[in-house]
Parts: structure tokens; sequence; C-alpha cells
């Protein structure tokens, strides 16, 4: 499989883009909370500290965007609801390869959808690189294997939420995911590994349920496996609906992932609702173009109408 655009943005920063050797902050009075009260479990030491780059040389929707390099301390920002609260919240996951995150295109221009229609959003900074390193080299034996780090991440996140449910004004059973590409394939894996013990329990948090109660899996990637479906990926009739959005022309993960993904969630007598288009490519985020494919936020919030997320 080919190393994909959302894989290169480590390289970009060295061709001569703008970049900025900050750690990124979220903006408009926002504060990151970190995932864990410590060092994280299995911390690892990274190629170089944590930064952000403003990329230029792939333009989305004639615009730059932000990927953020070298996580080591995961963080999450809550970004409240504008104007009447659902009770409805969602953990975003950035995508990037898990090399890097995507964290405007894939993340807080996600959050600034969600809460304008009156849904929590809860933005996670995962750890990346994480291993696999080379997520996309066909080279790898453990090419399918989980990339711990960002599911103990997101593990710890949804419970987090749960706990703070009260507090935020959130419904305990009306707690999603949602990601693009990696962070797509973090959804399948969060949907589907909610019990298995990534990590020993730290505090009462840890003794919350890690199962989201809806999906949205935007171009997944690293769902179709050589001998058929990732089997680190256990779908079961647990898992929750799901709604899928991909591109035929996806040259990145392949619409195969898509495909792969649907029918295991349809063996399993999971809903699951799947939109595939002609054309849209690879990480095109929610920037409107003239593709039909870059209006998918309208169907999630009718499907989540459907699935009684949201209120008609």
């Amino acid at each position: 499989m080919k190393l994909p655009r959302l894989a290169l943005f480590a390289l970009f920063a060295l061709w001569g883009m703008a970049v900025h050797a900050t750690v990124w902050q979220p903006g408009h009075g926002l504060k990151q909370q970190p995932v864990w009260p410590g060092p994280p479990p299995g911390a690892q030491a990274l190629p170089g500290p944590e930064s952000v780059t403003q990329v230029t040389s792939e333009l989305v929707a004639g615009k730059p965007w932000q990927a953020i390099h070298n996580v080591s301390r995961p963080t999450y920002t809550v970004y409240p609801p504008k104007g009447k609260n659902t009770g409805a919240a969602v953990v975003v996951f950035p995508g990037g390869g898990f090399e890097i995150l995507a964290i405007d295109l894939e993340g807080s221009e996600v959050c600034d959808w969600l809460t304008s229609r009156g849904i929590t959003c809860v933005l996670l900074k995962y750890r990346v690189p994480g291993l696999p390193y080379d997520w996309h080299c066909d080279c790898r034996a453990h090419n399918f294997a989980i990339p711990t780090p960002a599911l103990q991440d997101a593990q710890r996140t949804i419970r987090l939420v749960r706990q703070h449910a009260s507090a935020w004004h959130i419904d305990t059973h009306r707690i999603g995911v949602l990601g693009f590409s990696a962070g797509g394939y973090l959804v399948a894996q969060a949907s589907t590994n909610y019990d298995l013990p990534v990590y020993k329990p730290l505090d009462a948090a840890d003794t919350l349920s890690a199962r989201p109660d809806f999906a949205i899996a935007v171009y997944p990637g690293h769902l179709a496996a050589p001998d058929g479906f990732n089997r680190n990926v256990p779908v079961n009739r647990r898992t929750p609906p799901t709604f899928i959005v991909m591109a035929e022309d996806d040259h990145v993960d392949g619409v195969e992932q898509a495909q792969a993904y649907y029918n295991a969630l349809k063996e399993a007598d999971v809903p699951v609702e799947m939109h595939l288009y002609a054309h849209g490519g690879h990480a095109f985020g929610l920037r409107p173009t003239r593709l039909p494919i870059t209006h998918w936020p309208a169907l999630v919030e009718t499907w989540l109408v459907t699935e009684g997320v949201l209120s008609p």
C-alpha cells in the first residue's frame, strides 16, 4: 500500500513550509486537559518535542491545515455546545497515519460543526507517532497490530467523558466517537475493543464503560487485511451503530477498507449506514467544495436523528 498523503505530513515541514515550533493550543478560551493523571502507560521517547506545523503544500479546499508532531502527553479539549444543548457528545479522533494529527482539518473544525448543532465535542490529541511506526508499510509482519497508545488514550477519554457527564450536561447513553483515516480505524478499535484491558485501572473513571454509543468513520483505513478482515477489530453484536463515508477514488486507503468494515458489521447484525461517492479522494475533512461528498455532515445529522441520538 502506498504511503498516504496524511502519513506524509511530517515530511511537508521539511519542504519549505511555514513551521511553528510551538505546542498546539485550541484557542477560544478553551483549555487542554491531561488524559492521564501522570505519565501515560508505556510512555516512550519520541523523535523530538511536540510541535505544530502549518502545511501549505497540500491545500484542502484551497486552505492550509495544521499537523501536530510528537505527542507524548495526550490531552483532551472540551468544546461546549452552542445554543441548546442536546445532551449528546462526540469524542473526535483526527487522522494522520498514527504519525501526526491533522488537528484542525480533522479536529477543531469538526468540533465547530458539532457544537453548532448542540453537541458537546471532545477533541482527543492522542499519542503520535505510535507503533507500528510505519503503519502503511507492507513489509512489516505486524502491519495490522493494534497501536496500543492511541487505543489507551481513546478508552481513557471515553471513560472521562462518562465520569464528567453530569457536570458537562451529557447523557451517558449518547456518547459517540468520530474519526478520520487512521482516526477512523481508531473509531473501529474503540467500537470493538472496549472491554480489552489495554492499561491498568488508575482511578474511578476506569471503572466506567469505554464502549461508544454510536460511531462515525470517515475514510477509515487498515480494516481490510490480506486474508479478509483485520482480526484486531473484533466486530460483535454489541458494536455500536456505525456511519461510514468514503470516496471510491480514495487511492490512499482504498474503498475496500470501508466495504470490509461494512460487511463485518452487517454480518454481526450491527446497524450500519454507508455512503460511497464516486469522487472525493482522501483527507477532505468537512470543508465544503463542489464535490457532493464534502456535504457528508448533513447526512450524519439525519442519521443521528434516525438512531435516536438527536431529536427531530
